[in-house]
């Protein structure tokens, strides 16, 4: 499937889901989907500047975003307004699913960071994961989730992060 179109870029909605609610939807420009990895490109859709501590993302920011039908990850390229790479913000979902233009991903609350230089690669709101009531209510899912945790943090410190985004 091409992203190209002769009326110029093809927009896709992301609608972000989490709980079972629509957390935040905004609109990208399609760059590609072959039918298992679909990839965008959006501006920074949050409210103002989030600041982590060890990243700032803020207005201006522009995030590659790479989903898979097949994965339960998406992994954000971060840039600066300037073009400068501040790393990847990985977001463990339930494999993505598109219809028509709109890009449907779930949340399941784990998340890790990886810094520019591959060296800053943190594991995020384990807690809230443990919190949820997941493993009680879909096993398998949280199984999966764990997995897909574990897999994303290999892949950053092996250094093979941006293999997988090629």
């Amino acid at each position: 499937m091409s992203a190209n179109s002769a009326d110029g870029p093809a927009v896709l909605e992301v609608v972000l889901v989490k709980a079972g609610r629509t957390k935040i939807r905004y609109a990208g420009e399609l760059l590609s989907d072959d039918g298992t990895r679909i990839a965008v490109r959006a501006p920074w859709a949050g409210d103002g500047v989030r600041d982590f501590g060890f990243v700032r993302f803020e207005s201006g920011d522009v995030l590659t975003e790479y989903y898979w039908r097949d994965r339960w990850y998406a992994v954000k390229e971060v840039r600066s307004a300037a073009g400068a790479l501040k790393g990847w913000y990985c977001d463990v979902t339930r494999p993505a699913r598109r219809s028509g233009a709109e890009l449907v991903v779930e949340d399941l609350d784990l998340d890790l960071w990886c810094g520019a230089d591959g060296r800053d690669v943190r594991r995020l709101d384990e807690d809230e994961f443990a919190a949820s009531p997941l493993a009680a209510t879909d096993p398998g899912a949280a199984a999966a989730a764990s997995a897909a945790l574990d897999e994303l943090e290999s892949l950053a410190r092996g250094g093979r992060l941006t293999a997988l985004l090629a």
